[in-house]
């Protein structure tokens, strides 16, 4: 306790004792002690140290059970009469354990116990009066922290890990400079101190690490629960009709970043956009491409043309119609965005179907959240075998139908392709029939009349499809029709939205 608040602290209790004696009360003071291993907030804490205080009350063994998390305040003592101030800094450095009204009758506050308290902490009620925003409290290998409306429990090795001094993290670079291997796994804290902003915690070696309790809420587990990585608009056909979202020029996407910004929020919240105006050519497709992405080589090349001469083992070279299904199943990592241009149809049918994939898994989330869970942990195979000509291929990738993360069940991919999936021999007997169940309901959903939007491509207009969201299919067509497109890598375009201001 700083010298200040010591002589604070005796003034005031100088000044109770002499009005207290001049009302005759002559009261015994009831108090509650504070458990050794258990630490408060205040100016400078360590968890070795005891916890001492100017005129301490007698406390018994009994009384000694209290668990106290004091609420971060700032102190304003020339707001209140001097009596009033008094007994709030005593409120202040005793905590709510040992508070007392101007009238000199004791709070009715109950005793505490570091179960009831850390419990009362879990489900968010306050431990002290008032709405206060800050409350903390040290236990073995981790510190709890309660800022505004969100619990962390922030371990220590954690804390020293993130650490962003100078010596240990590199603002330059945005590297950590820190050895990890090199830290206590037993690490704990000598001290700890919160203020309105910052928590500052001093380790044993005397290294001091600050960190800002809005970084802290951010970059928490806690904190990231409530946090969507990528913000999105959930759509059937009925939804993105009345949505109106308006396709970009060809010549504001390549020369305006205006342009090309609300081509790629377009995108990011829906998972497909159109490029208007586009001369009805490959390689002015692939100047398109290039303005937000590499374009991704793959074994039909970087630039492809698309025709139903069979030159290809898929049946997408045909012209059968295709149910919906995402592209490269059977690639480790699925190829992020496809593009399509069709550069001529001399004939009928042919439309394009797309479907938001991430809609109908939301629906089977809250219908069925098992299914959803077992559709997002039983691992499958696909593969692509492919024997034509001078192609021949066998790719095999790995992986759920639905992959989402861990810690907020956010589904950021899915794997869906009748067409390619293969035999399904990575799990036992007694999963495959619960798996075949799951599989119906999505697919239920999947095909829903409701869920199905139809696009009729035409020369000049182009497609963005996000592959890791939206299903693509089509109907049979007649006569000659010819498109090109290309994969794009998925990283890239995230890149470039970031570097425009968008969250992605």
């Amino acid at each position: 306790m700083c010298k200040s608040l010591r002589a604070a602290f005796s003034a005031c209790g100088r000044r109770e004792r002499e009005q207290e004696e001049e009302e005759g009360a002559g009261k015994s003071r009831e108090q509650q002690g504070h458990p050794g291993n258990s630490q408060r907030l205040g100016p400078s804490v360590s968890p070795s140290a005891s916890q001492a205080r100017p005129d301490p009350p007698s406390v018994t063994p009994a009384e000694s059970q209290g668990c106290v998390l004091l609420d971060c305040v700032t102190l304003v003592p020339s707001l209140l009469p001097g009596r009033m101030w008094c007994r709030r800094l005593a409120w202040l450095l005793r905590g709510p354990c040992w508070q007392r009204g101007s009238s000199g009758r004791r709070w009715p506050w109950p005793r505490r116990d570091t179960r009831t308290e850390v419990s009362a902490l879990a489900r968010g009620h306050h431990t002290a009066p008032g709405a206060l925003p800050c409350a903390w409290q040290l236990h073995g290998d981790h510190l709890e922290l309660r800022y505004r409306n969100t619990l962390m429990r922030l371990d220590f090795v954690w804390l020293r890990d993130h650490c962003r001094s100078a010596s240990c993290y590199n603002t330059k670079t945005n590297q950590r400079s820190l050895d990890t291997a090199s830290v206590d796994l037993a690490i704990r804290p000598q001290a700890v101190r919160v203020d309105e902003t910052t928590l500052f915690l001093t380790w044993p070696d005397g290294h001091v690490t600050r960190y800002g309790l809005e970084w802290l809420v951010k970059n928490s587990y806690e904190g990231q629960k409530k946090q969507v990585m990528h913000p999105r608009i959930l759509w059937n056909a009925e939804i993105y009709r009345q949505a109106q979202v308006p396709s970009v020029d060809c010549r504001s996407f390549l020369e305006t970043d205006e342009g090309l910004k609300e081509f790629l929020q377009n995108f990011l919240l829906y998972g497909i956009a159109f490029v208007e105006n586009v001369t009805p050519t490959k390689e002015d497709t692939e100047i398109l491409a290039k303005r937000i992405s590499i374009i991704r080589e793959t074994i039909y090349g970087r630039m492809w043309y698309f025709t139903s001469d069979f030159s290809r083992g898929d049946t997408a070279y045909t012209k059968l119609a295709l149910d919906r299904h995402t592209d490269t199943t059977y690639f480790q990592e699925p190829c992020g965005i496809q593009v399509f241009h069709c550069l001529k149809h001399e004939g009928t049918g042919g439309r394009t179907l797309l479907v938001d994939g991430f809609h109908a898994a939301e629906q089977v989330l809250r219908q069925a959240p098992e299914q959803f869970e077992l559709l997002s942990k039983v691992p499958l195979k696909h593969e692509y075998v492919e024997g034509v000509g001078g192609c021949h291929n066998h790719m095999i990738g790995v992986g759920p139908v639905l992959n989402v993360y861990p810690w907020n069940n956010e589904l950021y991919l899915i794997r869906y392709n009748n067409y390619d999936r293969a035999v399904i021999n990575t799990v036992p007997h007694d999963v495959v029939r619960r798996w075949y169940h799951a599989h119906r309901t999505l697919t239920t959903e999947l095909r829903r009349p409701e869920n199905e939007l139809w696009v009729k491509l035409k020369p000049g207009k182009a497609l963005f499809v996000d592959n890791w969201r939206v299903l693509h299919g089509r109907e049979a067509f007649t006569g000659y029709r010819q498109l090109c497109g290309c994969y794009l890598t998925r990283d890239d375009v995230l890149n470039t939205a970031r570097l425009l201001g968008l969250q992605a």
